[in-house]
C-alpha cells in the first residue's frame, strides 16, 4: 500500500513521510512529527492498532487541525474528514454467504478466493467546516455518504 500511495503523490506533485506508530505512544509522537513537519494531512493505514485506536486518531487530529482519512467508515462516524475502503456490511454478507455454502456441502479449500467489490467513500461535512477546508462538490458527488 505505501509503494502505491507514493507513487500516486508522486505523480500529483506531492511528497509523503511515512511515519510508523506500534503503541498508543507512538501514535501520539507520529501527530508531534506531523506538526514539526507541517503537514497538510494525514493517511492512517488499515493497521490492526490503528483500528482499534481511531477515536485517538480523530481526537489529535481535531486538536492539532489536520485533515486525516482512514480506510473504516466508523472513522468519519466518529468525526475524522474522511473514509475510504470496504465495506463492511458487504463482506460480512459475503462471510454469510460462504457460510451458507460450507453448512450446504461445499468444501472450504474449493470456494474460490472471494476480493471485496464495494468500496464506501464517506466525508464529514462537520470536521471540513471545523478544518476551515472547502469540500469541493465533484468530491461531494462520488461520496456513498456525507456526514454533516
Amino acid at each position: 500500500m505505501t509503494r502505491d500511495v507514493q507513487t500516486g503523490a508522486a505523480a500529483l506533485g506531492l511528497q509523503i513521510e511515512v511515519l510508523s506508530a506500534s503503541t498508543n505512544r507512538d501514535i501520539t509522537t507520529a501527530f508531534t512529527t506531523l506538526l514539526q513537519k507541517r503537514a497538510g494531512g494525514l493517511l492512517v493505514s488499515p493497521d490492526p492498532l490503528f483500528v482499534s485506536r481511531h477515536t485517538q486518531f480523530v481526537t489529535l487530529a481535531a486538536r492539532h487541525a489536520v485533515p486525516t482519512i482512514n480506510f473504516d467508515r466508523a472513522f468519519a462516524e466518529a468525526g475524522g474528514l474522511m473514509s475510504y475502503g470496504t465495506s463492511l456490511a458487504d463482506h460480512f454478507r459475503q462471510v454469510g454467504i460462504y457460510t451458507g455454502r460450507i453448512l450446504k456441502g461445499e468444501k472450504p479449500g474449493e470456494l474460490p478466493v472471494a476480493r471485496p467489490t464495494k468500496f464506501e467513500f464517506v466525508i464529514n461535512l462537520q470536521t471540513a467546516q471545523v478544518l476551515g477546508l472547502d469540500v469541493p462538490d465533484s468530491l461531494l458527488a462520488r461520496a456513498d455518504e456525507v456526514i454533516e
